[in-house]
């Protein structure tokens, strides 16, 4: 019986894994088999770290309108400053106003003091 050469493509894909799994440590990243189990928890946490980002930013842009907020001795809180914006129909979203409150205080003051008037 003659010898049959395998093919290459096996040998692509396994590469093509490696190269994903080359900054892991130890086995992670010379073991096919546990290569391809490291690959699929690494891209598990990627896909539910990236809406956790998004959650995680919100709550950042909130603590940082509410802290500026109170520290202007107004007497209402975040909620209630949200509240006031969108009664008065002023689109700024959080982000904006996050920026807003941490490089330029005075204009979230003159902001504020549109909205109570």
């Amino acid at each position: 019986m003659t010898r049959i050469k395998r093919g290459y493509i096996a040998r692509r894909r396994r590469t093509k894994i490696r190269l994903f799994a080359s900054s892991f440590r130890g086995a992670h990243s010379r073991l096919t088999r546990t290569i391809t189990q490291q690959k699929i928890r690494a891209l598990v946490s990627a896909h539910r770290d990236r809406g956790r980002q998004k959650r995680d930013f919100r709550r950042l842009w909130i603590t940082r309108i509410n802290a500026v907020i109170r520290s202007n001795a107004v007497y209402y809180s975040y909620s209630n400053f949200m509240h006031n914006l969108y009664k008065r129909q002023l689109l700024l979203n959080r982000k904006i106003l996050a920026q807003i409150a941490i490089l330029n205080r005075n204009c979230l003051y003159m902001i504020s003091n549109e909205i109570l008037k």
